[in-house]
């Protein structure tokens, strides 16, 4: 199944049962696709617009990467549910034995990186999407730029929800080295990241008031 084709209704509904997938890997990457396409608004309703002539080329150019990144987060929302479910089942193996011990420990730390890959490359989407919603904040329609702080809110609530999804993973882990720096890197994205949201939201929300 492929959950970027569900309906809003039964995406929700899913989410909300008892199945392995989707979990909070696959919502993160949703909030930050719609957050993506919240920033993408101001570009479309600044394009063609004579007021902001003059920075027309920057914002069909920041289209094109809000293009491109709504649909990465919308795969990635799929491969998340993918590299979950061996997890899943790993959790499930017997481990009577001493081989069997040793076989489950060998295929959960394989399984544990690969769930981990996942949502720490949503937290890099997610930190590129905040990246290009500054710039469409800065240089789009003022008329949408509230569309600009809920796109900077919700890609703020993406990736420190994705984040959470890799803490779980790198916890279980047994190579504590290997951990030690994955969890640098969503700790540095995370600090920024959501720190540069905050800013952008604190930005328009002077604006309106």
């Amino acid at each position: 199944m492929d959950f970027k084709d569900f309906s809003c209704v039964d995406f929700v509904e899913v989410l909300a049962s008892k199945e392995p997938v989707p979990g909070g890997g696959g919502a993160s990457a949703l909030v930050a696709a719609v957050g993506m396409a919240l920033g993408n608004m101001v570009g479309s309703l600044t394009i063609g617009k004579k007021k902001y002539a003059d920075v027309q080329d920057d914002i069909i150019a920041l289209k094109e990467k809000a293009d491109r990144l709504q649909t990465e987060l919308l795969d990635l929302m799929q491969e998340d549910a993918k590299m979950f479910e061996p997890l899943s089942k790993a959790y499930g193996l017997p481990k009577e034995t001493e081989e069997e011990k040793a076989y489950k420990a060998q295929v959960m730390e394989e399984c544990l990186r690969d769930a981990c890959a996942v949502p720490l490359k949503i937290m890099e989407k997610c930190g590129e999407a905040i990246d290009i919603i500054q710039e469409f904040a800065q240089k789009g329609t003022a008329l949408a730029i509230s569309d600009a702080g809920v796109g900077a809110a919700f890609c703020r609530s993406a990736i420190m929800g994705a984040s959470l999804n890799v803490f779980i993973n790198t916890k279980s882990m047994t190579d504590k080295d290997y951990a030690g720096s994955i969890n640098k890197k969503a700790d540095d994205m995370l600090q920024k990241y959501t720190a540069l949201a905050e800013n952008i939201f604190t930005d328009v929300l002077g604006r309106l008031k």
